[in-house]
């Protein structure tokens, strides 16, 4: 899909971590007239995305993010986050007094609110903004962000934001974003395992799912799994989306918060033995509909 960037001023932003997400986020503000620095771990990623893009390079987090703006970032865990935050390579050591750091990283509650605190004491700013959408969101520029943090840095980062975006909403104080993520995974999490459930039965009941889910997602059963995965599932298609790997750290981290605050979660719990089972099948980079597979092994 085309798609069309509200006029924005230009501004000096940094990204760090050029994966699946990140690559197609940093090219969207590209693409929207921003000056943009890239780093990943691994340079060779970074320099690809210049070579598309334009902009620049840099070899550690405090290069990049050194006079930017804005420095985004979507890494993989918090150990990962730390790394590319803290340290004399970090990008907290580089930023100037003054700038903002958007972490669009999932990951747990706790570290946005020791990164938001450590920001403070240098003269930054820090939100956790985890994403909704996958990787066709990112390309796109349809993702769905949940910001914990500050209300003035929150309308900062927006309009620049909004170029990979399709919202873009402050949820609570630091580590509310990440927070709104886990509800998030845990109903994404019921919903797939409800949907490989039903494909299943429907399947060994010898009726035409894609004519069954056609139907009944017109109706009260709709989702957007169903939408978007189901038919997928019915052919036995898990080779794109949000993979088993990434879904596991996801809901550790739900249910090390549900055990901190007290919440009762025995389905997310199941179905991420669930994913297990999946990533023991071979399935960690599948996509996370492929929980259908476990019910079609043979007894």
């Amino acid at each position: 899909m085309t798609r069309t960037y509200e006029p924005t001023p230009s501004l000096q932003v940094a990204f760090l971590g050029m994966g699946v997400m990140g690559a197609p986020m940093a090219g969207h503000l590209a693409r929207a007239g921003h000056q943009v620095t890239v780093y990943n771990r691994t340079a060779a990623k970074a320099q690809a995305w210049v070579a598309e893009y334009g902009g620049a390079w840099a070899a550690t987090p405090r290069e990049a993010a050194a006079g930017a703006d804005l420095v985004f970032a979507c890494v993989g865990n918090d150990d990962d986050l730390r790394s590319v935050v803290l340290g004399a390579e970090g990008a907290f050591a580089g930023m100037k007094v003054g700038a903002l750091f958007v972490d669009h990283t999932t990951a747990s509650a706790e570290v946005a609110r020791e990164l938001h605190a450590q920001a403070r004491t240098q003269g930054l700013d820090f939100i956790d903004a985890p994403v909704s959408g996958g990787q066709a969101g990112a390309v796109n520029g349809q993702l769905t962000v949940m910001c914990g943090g500050d209300e003035a840095s929150i309308e900062r980062a927006r309009p620049a934001a909004m170029a990979f975006s399709r919202a873009f909403t402050r949820i609570g104080p630091a580590g509310a974003g990440q927070l709104a993520k886990m509800v998030n995974q845990i109903c994404i999490a019921g919903l797939v395992q409800g949907l490989s459930e039903a494909i299943h039965f429907g399947q060994s009941s010898g009726i035409d799912m894609k004519l069954v889910l056609d139907v009944i997602g017109k109706g009260a059963a709709q989702s957007w799994q169903m939408d978007n995965r189901g038919k997928t599932m019915v052919d036995d298609q898990f080779d794109f989306g949000f993979a088993v790997d990434w879904m596991r750290k996801d809901l550790g981290l739900v249910l090390t918060e549900g055990r901190r605050n007290g919440a009762s979660l025995p389905v997310t719990a199941l179905v991420d033995q669930f994913y297990a089972d999946v990533q023991k099948m071979g399935g960690g980079r599948w996509d996370t509909s492929s929980l259908i597979r476990r019910l079609r092994r043979k007894p």
